[in-house]
Formats: structure tokens, sequence, C-alpha cells
């Protein structure tokens, strides 16, 4: 196609990431008179699941431990892909969800959690349009989580999500692919925040500390963590209904019926104290 046959050629597919508007276009199909299949549209976001949870990242968590009534322990994120992670337009975000349980199975902490909504639990962004949650190297309480993300700043330092009105980061702590010296790296493409300070946030991945207070319940603790991404992010969605047009409040009607489904999760490890 497009020219002849040669040997040694080989094909590069572009999978992407966006999951959640192929699934919207597939469940809207007949809606938005669209040409492709609805069923293609699904497979498609099959296809991209399948890929962001066998090769976009990993995690692992290491040396679970009580000391001093602390539960500790110590979580590292890797990137597999030759770029930042999430990477592409600035309303997707990756982030830590970590439960403890004690030696009865219930559960003692959470950080990280997904609201029916499509929102996180604990996220100051959130919850408030004109906050973001920071960049963490130790996490102690169940409202902190951990958020790989890019936030934008309008002119007057503020945070946005209007495309027109920003003129840089305020936070980009998205994960880094390898070889990626975030000391050297042009302005466009810098690490922004906390995390440029943070020595355990390079392109070998993330490592931060748990440190939670178990109290009377009785260990072994199982720690689980996961690591879910979102294509569109709460803020940037809801956002849109302070828009009076009609594509506007057609996208927000959309998300909100289908915001269950707007995250996936991508990765996941699990340790239990001795």
């Amino acid at each position: 196609m497009l020219g002849a046959k040669r040997e040694g050629v080989k094909r590069h597919e572009f999978v992407a990431a966006n999951f959640f508007m192929q699934r919207l276009f597939g469940r809207y199909h007949d809606e938005l008179q669209l040409t492709a299949q609805s069923q293609e549209l699904s497979r498609a976001a099959e296809r991209t699941i399948a890929y962001l949870q066998a090769q976009a990242a990993k995690v692992s968590v290491s040396d679970p431990h009580v000391r001093g009534g602390q539960l500790e322990a110590e979580v590292t994120v890797e990137n597999l892909g030759g770029h930042k992670l999430p990477t592409a337009f600035p309303s997707r975000r990756a982030w830590l969800h970590v439960v403890v349980r004690d030696r009865d199975h219930r559960q003692i902490f959470e950080s990280g959690g997904l609201n029916s909504d499509g929102s996180i639990q604990g996220n100051d962004n959130d919850a408030d349009p004109t906050r973001y949650e920071p960049h963490y190297s130790e996490i102690r309480r169940a409202d902190q989580v951990q958020i790989y993300e890019s936030i934008l700043k309008d002119a007057n330092g503020g945070v946005t999500t209007g495309l027109l009105s920003a003129v840089g980061y305020i936070k980009d702590n998205r994960l880094l692919p390898r070889g990626f010296d975030k000391a050297t790296a042009e302005p466009e493409i810098a690490v922004r925040g906390a995390a440029f300070k943070d020595p355990d946030f390079n392109d070998r991945g993330h490592r931060l500390r748990y440190s939670i207070e178990p109290g009377a319940a009785p260990g072994p603790y199982e720690i689980e963590v996961e690591l879910w991404y979102q294509p569109i992010g709460y803020r940037w969605a809801n956002n849109l209904k302070t828009y009076n047009t009609e594509e506007s409040r057609r996208f927000s009607g959309y998300f909100d019926a289908m915001s269950q489904d707007s995250a996936v999760l991508i990765a996941k490890a699990s340790s239990t104290t001795q």
C-alpha cells in the first residue's frame, strides 16, 4: 500500500493510550454518526488496555516492616516506555492506590482510591480546582496520594486546564523514560515541582516510602499497591461544565455516564510483613 513492498521494512503501530475515548466513541457511535463500527472501537480499546497492562509500567513493594510503632514499606514505580508516563495531552494521569490489611484481612489504610465519579480520594485538585496534589517522597496519611501528572499554570500562577490560558507547568512529575536526565532537560520537557529535588525520582523510576500507624490492628500486614491510569482526569472533564456550549454539555454528559470506567489498573504488586 502506498508503494512497493521492500525487505526489512518494519511496521510501526501506534497503540496510543486513550482507551476512554475509544470506549466513548463505541458507546455513542450512532449519536455521533461515526464511520468506524462500534465493535471496531471496542476492540481498539481492549488492545489499548492490554498494551498498558503488559508494557507500560511495573510496581514493586520492598522491605515491609514495623519499627517504632510505624508500618513502613518502600514502593518503586518504573516506566517501561520510551517517553514520559503519562504522555501527550495533559489531562492524563497515573497514580498509586495503596491498601493495607491486617491479619484478619481488615482494611486499616487506603490512599488513592477511585471514586465512582472519576475523582481520586484525597486529591486536592479534584476537590478544589485552584489547588493540586504535591509530589511525595513519603506518604503518611490517607489524604495524601501520589499522582504522576502535569499541572498547568496561567499567567497569574494559578492552576488551569485551559490550554489557551496556560503559560507553563507548576508540577510535572510524570514518570521518566530511561536516559532522561532531569538535571539537563530542556525547559519545555523539564521536571517541575518537588520531584525535581527528589533524589529517588529519576530515569530508573520513583521510589517512595509509605509510613503509617497500624494502631491496635494485629499483624502481619499485607500491603497491596496498584498503579492506575486515567486518560481524562476528573478536573479536566468537570471544568468543561463552566462553558455553556452544546459541545461541552454533551461531553460532560458522556463523561458523567462513563466516569466509573474512566480509569484502568495497569500494574500491581503486594507484600506481607514477617
